[in-house]
C-alpha cells in the first residue's frame, strides 16, 4: 500500500517506545539454543522478530506466547532436522541462523524476497563456515543457500567484517556449542561493532563465557558450554525512535517517548547527543526522551558507523538544518535491504533535498526553508527508507506519496499509528 504525507505543523502527545528489535531477535535466538524453558517479556513483534519466531519454532523450539511475554522452550545443541527455512526479508535472522543450521544434516534458506534480501551478499559467512568444515551451496554469495552441516569444527576460524557485523556474531551464537575450543579472528576491519557488544551482552545474560579482545578483533570461545534457560526483558528500541524523534526535531513538537535508557548499548543512542549538537531542546531522564522541537536545527558532523540504522533519520533532520552536514563512515548502508546511499538520495532529491553522496559518505545541504515535496517516491522496500522519507514528508510544501510504504512493517508495524497519535498528518491510498 502507498502512503501521503502531508505537511505537518506540529507534533505532540507521548508514545511507549517499540521494544527493540535486535534485542528480540537474539534472546529468541539463546532461548531457542537453551535446555529448558526461558521467558522473553515485551518481546517485539515485527516482520524481523517474527521471522525468528517461525524460524526457531521450525528448527523445534516450543514457543507460547501473550500480550506481555513469550515463554520459549529450547531445543539445546540438538535443532531439529528440517529441510527448508524461510527467513522473509530479515538479513540479521539469515545470518544467525546459517551457523546454527549448520549443526543440521542439510537446509535450505529459501529466497522469497529476490528484490531485497535475495540481493545482499553473504560470502564472509559462508567462508567462514567452510573453515569449520561446512559445505554451503549457493549463488554468488546470496540466496537460496543450502547448508550441508551436522558437525562444525571449532578451532582457528577467519571472518572479514568489512561489509557487516553479523557474519561475525553468527560464529559467536554457534561456537560456544561446539565440542573444541574456537579462536575468531576478524580479519580487515569490523562494521557496527556497537552491535558486536549487543551480541556479548545477551551471549553473557545466556551463561555463554566469551572471552574477547578489547577492540573486538579476537575472541576466545570455550567449547561444549551449555545456554541456560533464562528470563529476559527487552529494552525499548533506538533505531525505529530515532525517524519518531527527528519528527519532532523538525516541527514544531512536546512530544515524549518512554522506555529509551539512557545507559542503553544501542549504538542508535547516539541519536539523541546529535539532535542535541544541531541544538534540538530535548532532554533524557527515567528512560524518557522529551523533544520540544521548533524546527530549528543546526548542521553536524557525524561517524555513522556506531548508529547504522539512525543514520537515514538524521539525514532527514539535517534536509532541514541550517548549514551542510557530513555523515561519514557509513559505507555498510549500501548492503542493507537496499543501497540506503544512493537509492535514499535520489529520493531525497526528488522530494526537493539538496545532497550529495561519496562512497562511505552523505553529505546534506540543508535548506531551513523546507522543500517543495509534491512527488512519488519509491522506499525501494526498505523499512528505514520509508521512516525517514516521512520525516521530511512532514517539512515539504506538498504531499508525498510513498509507494510501498507497508514495508514499514518489517520492523516497525505501529510506527503509521504512532505517528497519527501525535498528529501527523499520513494517510494510506490504495
Amino acid at each position: 500500500m502507498d502512503l501521503i504525507v502531508k505537511p505537518t505543523p506540529r507534533l505532540e502527545g507521548e508514545i511507549g517506545a517499540l521494544s527493540s528489535k535486535n534485542y528480540t531477535t537474539r534472546y529468541l535466538l539463546v532461548a531457542a539454543l537453551a535446555e529448558g524453558t526461558s521467558t522473553v517479556y515485551f518481546p517485539a513483534h515485527s516482520e524481523d522478530s517474527d521471522a525468528m519466531r517461525r524460524c526457531i519454532q521450525d528448527l523445534g523450539a516450543v514457543l507460547v506466547e501473550d500480550e506481555e511475554k513469550a515463554v520459549i522452550t529450547g531445543f539445546g545443541r540438538h535443532p531439529r532436522d528440517v529441510k527448508e527455512l524461510n527467513v522473509g526479508n530479515a538479513g540479521a535472522v539469515l545470518r544467525f541462523l546459517m551457523g546454527i543450521a549448520s549443526l543440521c544434516p542439510d537446509v535450505t534458506f529459501v529466497n522469497t524476497y529476490p528484490d531485497s534480501l535475495g540481493k545482499r551478499p553473504h560470502d564472509d559467512l559462508i567462508t567462514a563456515l567452510g573453515q569449520m568444515g561446512v559445505q554451503v551451496e549457493h549463488h554468488d554469495g546470496r540466496l537460496p543457500i543450502r547448508i550441508r552441516g551436522g558437525q562444525p569444527k571449532g578451532g582457528l576460524i577467519q571472518v572479514s567484517g568489512t561489509v557487516s557485523s553479523q557474519y561475525l556474531s553468527a560464529l559467536l551464537f554457534l561456537t560456544p556449542l561446539l565440542a573444541e575450543d574456537s579462536e575468531i579472528e576478524v580479519l580487515d576491519d569490523l562494521k557496527s561493532k556497537v552491535v558486536v557488544g549487543q551480541t556479548l551482552e545477551v551471549l553473557a545474560q545466556a551463561g555463554i563465557v566469551i572471552h574477547a579482545s578489547e577492540d573486538y578483533m579476537h575472541f576466545r570461545i570455550p567449547g561444549n558450554q551449555s545456554y541456560q534457560a533464562k528470563t529476559y526483558t527487552v529494552q525499548g528500541d533506538y533505531p525505529g525512535s530515532a525517524a519518531v524523534l527527528a519528527a519532532a526535531a523538525v516541527t514544531e513538537s512536546d512530544v515524549l517517548l518512554k522506555r529509551l535508557p539512557v545507559e542503553s548499548k544501542q549504538g542508535e543512542r547516539a541519536v539523541v547527543d546529535v539532535l542535541r549538537m544541531m541544538q534540538v531542546p530535548l532532554t533524557h531522564d527515567n528512560d524518557e526522551v522529551h523533544v520540544r522541537g521548533n524546527g530549528k536545527l543546526k548542521s553536524v558532523e557525524f561517524d555513522g558507523d556506531a548508529a547504522t540504522d539512525a543514520v537515514l533519520a538524521m539525514v532527514a533532520a539535517a534536509v532541514f538544518a541550517e548549514g551542510t552536514s557530513r555523515f561519514y563512515n557509513v559505507e555498510n548502508l549500501r548492503y542493507k535491504e537496499c543501497d540506503r546511499i544512493t537509492d535514499y538520495l535520489a529520493e531525497l532529491r526528488k522530494a526537493g533535498a539538496n545532497v550529495e553522496e561519496r562512497q562511505a559518505e552523505i553529505i546534506v545541504h540543508g535548506r531551513p526553508e523546507g522543500v517543495e515535496g509534491g512527488v512519488e517516491i519509491n522506499a525501494h522496500y526498505d523499512h528505514r527508507v520509508i521512516m525517514a522519507l516521512t520525516v521530511v514528508g512532514l517539512r515539504a510544501k506538498q504531499p508525498l506519496k510513498i509507494k510501498d510504504a507497508h514495508h514499514v512493517a518489517k520492523s516497525y508495524p505501529q510506527f503509521f499509528d504512532h505517528m497519527q497519535a501525535l498528529g501527523a498528518w499520513v494517510e494510506w491510498v490504495k
